[in-house]
């Protein structure tokens, strides 16, 4: 039941970011000089999590399962990015698909480090 909770959530996730790229606009004021690129990171941050919970239930060892579903995150931000190059006032960006990813690997990273018992005696090593 965990895992259909799991792969659910990451389809629910990604189905929303489908949704938002296939808008012409985005009613979302610009307060700072790329802060289009942190939506990104933090979006994918958040599709990190609901990938690593997914996958975590088909792989076992902790750093296969951030290099798959970080892979995961990446290959989904490149076909949004192809995605976009069709919808009328977007565009597809290597930026963009470069915080995304960036995005992904810092959760990932979190995730693995959060995921020791002691973070002290992981560093130690």
């Amino acid at each position: 039941m965990r895992a259909f909770r799991d792969w659910t959530a990451l389809a629910a996730f990604c189905g929303l970011i489908f949704w938002l790229s296939a808008q012409e606009s985005l009613p979302v004021k610009m307060h700072f000089e790329f802060q289009d690129k942190v939506q990104h990171a933090l979006a994918y941050f958040v599709m990190e999590v609901c990938s690593w919970r997914a996958f975590r239930h088909r792989l076992a060892e902790r750093r296969l399962l951030g290099l798959v579903s970080v892979a995961y995150c990446s290959l989904y931000g490149i076909s949004d990015e192809w995605h976009q190059s069709f919808v009328p006032g977007r565009e597809p960006g290597v930026g963009d698909w470069l915080a995304d990813t960036l995005g992904a690997a810092l959760a990932a990273g979190a995730l693995y480090v959060a995921g020791h018992r002691s973070v002290l005696a992981w560093i130690a090593r």
